[in-house]
């Protein structure tokens, strides 16, 4: 199997487009969607030799070099909170997930704090502005 950069999960314009700007840049990164149809487009679509599909959480987990990075490109809410339930178990410690969605930033500390029990990095936009904004 192809070892990948980058994992990203969610096809729709944000994450196809960046996926994509990854891949262009030389980067090989292993792309998710909850629908199969989505990635199958996405992947005819664009015809990059460095865009990997993967069709289970566990086939994107297995494709990543250590320690494994994936970017959440799906919308905030239950999405993002089932995504990382659902990563969890298959990830080790020093592995990062990068959530890019709009959470509510109480949220994303929340997750971080759960899953620094567990060694894993959760950076999220969120917290990335909040940390290098003078709101606190």
């Amino acid at each position: 199997m192809s070892s990948s950069s980058i994992g990203l999960i969610g096809l729709a314009a944000m994450g196809a487009n960046l996926s994509r700007n990854f891949a262009d840049k030389g980067f090989k990164v292993t792309v998710y969607n909850r629908t199969q149809e989505r990635t199958d487009k996405f992947i005819e679509k664009y015809k990059n030799e460095n865009l990997i599909p993967a069709y289970s959480l566990e086939e994107l987990v297995e494709t990543l070099e250590k320690p494994r990075k994936i970017i959440l490109m799906v919308k905030a809410g239950s999405a993002v909170e089932i995504l990382i339930e659902s990563l969890i178990p298959l990830l080790d410690p020093e592995d990062i997930i990068i959530e890019c969605g709009n959470s509510y930033y109480k949220d994303s500390q929340k997750r971080a704090k759960k899953l620094a029990t567990q060694k894993i990095d959760l950076s999220s936009i969120p917290n990335f502005c909040l940390k290098y904004s003078k709101v606190s």
